[in-house]
């Protein structure tokens, strides 16, 4: 770090810009995002976030990885305190719940809003926002398997499919009650993952 802590500021500085771009991007879309736009919502130069980014695109991928770290913190890492097995499964799935209902995003899940924006847009963004998606349904299938070896679900079932089922379940309620203001969709998607798991049930 240097003596007059030019270090820590820029530090701080990006992580103010992401957290507003992360904000904007949940509402309106990556495309939303533009260095003179931040630089002027954050009062600082254009040439400071310029910097920090290098380009639109760049500033795009940073702000998914950094909304990545964000899902992480809240749905990912407290399921992971629970055991291996169905608790961590439900824990993934109230997880996922609790942070679309609580707006982590103003506009809900993250990657609910931008994916819609580059699902049919082939390139780097795109890419990064597939993988992202690869990773949370395999991260799902994991754990129906590891609950299958546990003997608390049945195994006859295909993990990619009940993830599948289990993720839709989930996005529906986010879309509804976004596009709908129906808050009761979070209870009807809890409702419905309650009841699947509960047909799984060993």
């Amino acid at each position: 770090m240097t003596t007059d802590g030019r270090l820590v500021r820029g530090d701080h500085t990006r992580r103010r810009i992401l957290s507003r771009a992360m904000d904007i991007a949940s509402l309106e879309g990556l495309e939303a995002l533009s260095i003179g736009r931040l630089a002027t919502e954050l009062k600082v130069s254009k040439s400071g976030v310029f910097a920090h980014f290098g380009s639109k695109e760049e500033l795009q991928l940073a702000v998914i990885r950094a909304a990545k770290a964000v899902f992480a913190s809240r749905v990912v890492e407290p399921a992971f305190a629970e055991a291996p097995g169905r608790r961590r499964l439900e824990a993934l799935c109230d997880g996922w719940l609790t942070y679309s209902e609580r707006r982590v995003f103003p506009g809900g899940c993250f990657f609910f809003s931008v994916g819609a924006e580059f699902d049919a847009r082939p390139g780097r963004v795109r890419d990064v926002l597939a993988d992202a998606r690869r990773e949370w349904l395999a991260l799902y299938a994991q754990t129906i398997r590891d609950a299958q070896q546990l003997g608390e679900l049945d195994d006859s079932v295909n993990p990619a499919q009940l993830a599948f089922e289990l993720d839709a379940f989930a996005t529906a309620a986010n879309s509804a009650a976004l596009l709908l203001d129906d808050a009761t969709a979070y209870a009807r998607s809890r409702c419905a993952i309650r009841t699947r798991l509960a047909a799984l049930k060993t």
